[in-house]
């Protein structure tokens, strides 16, 4: 199992990255590289949680995301063809006195077979990295969708 930890500060409110986080419309892939639209499925949806798939590059996982507290949201892993166990993400929002928001992400990735452990390990090490781009990519493409000046 890996737990992988990220810290990005953006410009954009936690309001601005909760509704990015929040949209599960089409082009979801524009803010988030790894969930192409071919994957992604709302199978239900209440006020303040959702249960989707979504997923890229032959890997999908189900999440069930809960931000019944907007400063928090958390995507529990259900069912996928690489994930299980633990596996799941938490984004913490943190408004900070500029005006700008910390973004703290922690990612777990247990695998369920082969792949999803050989893909959690190399995630782990040497794909700590990769992930860490896509995080400051998902960070740029909020704030430009929000308006928000990058600092």
């Amino acid at each position: 199992m890996s737990t992988i930890h990220f810290v990005e500060k953006t410009t954009a409110t936690p309001e601005q990255v909760l509704a990015a986080l929040t949209d599960f419309g089409p082009g979801r892939a524009l803010l988030f590289g790894n969930s192409a639209d071919e994957y992604l499925e709302v199978h239900d949806r209440g006020s303040d949680w959702a249960d989707v798939t979504e997923g890229a590059g032959g890997i999908w996982e189900r999440l069930r995301y809960d931000w019944s507290d907007p400063r928090r949201v958390v995507m529990t892993t259900t069912d996928s063809n690489t994930w299980g166990g633990r596996s799941g993400h938490t984004y913490t929002l943190t408004p900070q006195p500029d005006g700008t928001t910390v973004l703290d992400v922690v990612v777990v990735r247990e695998g369920r077979n082969l792949k999803g452990r050989v893909t959690g390990f190399l995630l782990g090490s040497v794909g700590r990295g990769v992930l860490g781009k896509a995080l400051k990519n998902t960070v740029e493409a909020i704030e430009a969708r929000s308006g928000a000046v990058a600092g």
